[in-house]
């Protein structure tokens, strides 16, 4: 991989740009003196992050969603396909996760996903990515918020409108949501795992207790083979959850920036890579090979009435704090880029506060609105999967390092290894893009035209 300088970004004249602000009743040389201490303050408060919080962040980013999937996904691709896929998906984000820290260390000037469209493709590349980095990530807020709804559901017990539950899960986002910076809000993150070890354990351990091989009725009918019947929209639907549960380099970028000492990165990655592998596998296999093909989506549903509930209650730190940082992320990207010349986007003032918290409002309201339109959990996460993740997590990483990274003659032995890897990533990625967009939108359709799913802002 590309060799570069390591060294943290330092502002730049325009990183340091100001703007007055006339509700400031002060002469105009108090004004620029306050405004460069809040400018000091503010680079400071965003410059915080080392690599054990940036393995936390990236690991609640990741695996909130995903895991609760895999056990449904194993069903439909049977356990060695199962397996083989949790590990080779896992070992590809890995090494897309090296390329984008290697692209930031090349390229400190990146401070989110977006920037790298503009490196890549100029300005309009930045609009294309903005664009599809805050899509993503609004669709990721709505996946939080309808898991925080069926939680709600599930714990309460209570004949209650859905829509009340939407809109206390999207509330627990927002208070979430509110620290800007990321140093901040990781000291959460340390909660959001535990609660996400926790409720593995219960789940596993409460699938286990229930599984009676000798017993006809609780004995599992898993198997090592892809379910009879198989079509082509569950197969996609499957793999791209797998691909979903990795799906972390979309926030990277933004994660880095904040590192005092962004070289350690790769101690993150890695870190998260053998955490992720290890968790995935142990997770899908064994809750699959106790509850069978009838496993459900996201998994805590299949561990009875009682411990799901229990269950669900331990994963509420993971279901809002990672949808919270995620959030935090979005809203970062919006206001930095509005206020990317004025102090306001520090957060340390009047206006930056109040600008930032109606940043977050809009962002959860769509959010919100997202999860009630789509109310289907494994659709919603195999569309995200599909339509954008395909990008963030493979093909742009790739395209990273055929233009942003390589170095030397193409006929090297590293050059040949790493884009063969690449390329590899480039053509998974274009093939999710496709096949599984189609796949997902059928399902989608169908799921409508059976009845199976309830209607936007009903009470279901």
């Amino acid at each position: 991989m590309a060799s570069s300088k390591n060294t943290k970004q330092q502002p730049t004249a325009q990183d340091d740009a100001i703007t007055s602000h006339p509700d400031v009743d002060t002469a105009a040389g108090e004004v620029s003196e306050l405004e460069k201490r809040k400018a000091q303050d503010g680079v400071a408060k965003f410059s915080r992050l080392g690599w054990k919080r940036l393995t936390i962040l990236l690991m609640v980013t990741a695996i909130a969603l995903g895991t609760l999937s895999l056990p449904a996904a194993f069903a439909t691709l049977g356990m060695v396909l199962g397996v083989i896929l949790t590990i080779v998906s896992g070992l590809l984000a890995i090494f897309a996760g090296l390329l984008v820290g290697q692209t930031k260390l090349k390229h400190p000037e990146i401070r989110d996903y977006a920037d790298v469209g503009r490196v890549l493709f100029g300005k309009v590349g930045y609009e294309i990515f903005h664009f599809m980095c805050i899509l993503q990530l609004l669709f990721l807020a709505g996946s939080h918020c309808l898991t925080g709804t069926t939680a709600l559901k599930v714990i309460t017990a209570k004949d209650v409108c859905s829509v009340y539950f939407g809109l206390a899960s999207a509330a627990a986002l927002f208070v979430i949501s509110l620290p800007p910076s990321f140093a901040e809000v990781a000291i959460l993150g340390y909660v959001d795992f535990a609660s996400i070890v926790i409720t593995i354990g219960i789940t596993i351990i409460a699938t286990g207790i229930q599984h009676d091989p000798s017993n006809p009725l609780t004995a599992s009918d898993w198997s090592a083979w892809p379910k009879p019947g198989i079509t082509s929209t569950d197969a996609f639907i499957a793999v791209l959850n797998l691909v979903f549960a990795y799906s972390f380099t979309i926030a990277q970028f933004s994660f880095m920036d904040e590192m005092h000492t962004p070289r350690d990165f790769n101690k993150s990655i890695w870190s998260l890579g053998v955490i992720q592998i290890t968790m995935y596998v142990l997770t899908g296999a064994l809750i699959y090979a106790f509850v069978g093909q009838e496993v459900q989506s996201p998994a805590l549903l299949s561990a009875g009435t009682t411990v799901s509930r229990v269950a669900f209650g331990v994963a509420i730190p993971v279901i809002f704090i990672s949808g919270g940082i995620l959030i935090v992320t979005a809203g970062r990207m919006i206001h930095g880029r509005i206020y990317a010349n004025s102090i306001t986007r520090y957060v340390n003032t009047t206006k930056g506060w109040i600008t930032w918290m109606l940043t977050i409002t809009a962002i959860v309201i769509v959010g919100w609105f997202i999860a009630e339109v789509i109310p289907i959990f494994s659709d919603l996460v195999a569309l995200i999967s599909s339509l954008l993740n395909s990008g963030f997590a493979l093909y742009f990483p790739a395209l990273m390092w055929f233009m942003l990274l390589r170095e030397g003659k193409w006929n090297t032995r590293k050059n040949l290894l790493l884009g063969g890897a690449s390329l590899i990533l480039l053509v998974i990625g274009l093939f999710l893009l496709t096949g599984g967009t189609y796949a997902v939108i059928r399902s989608i359709v169908e799921g409508y035209k059976s009845g199976g799913v309830k209607t936007p802002f009903t009470c279901s």
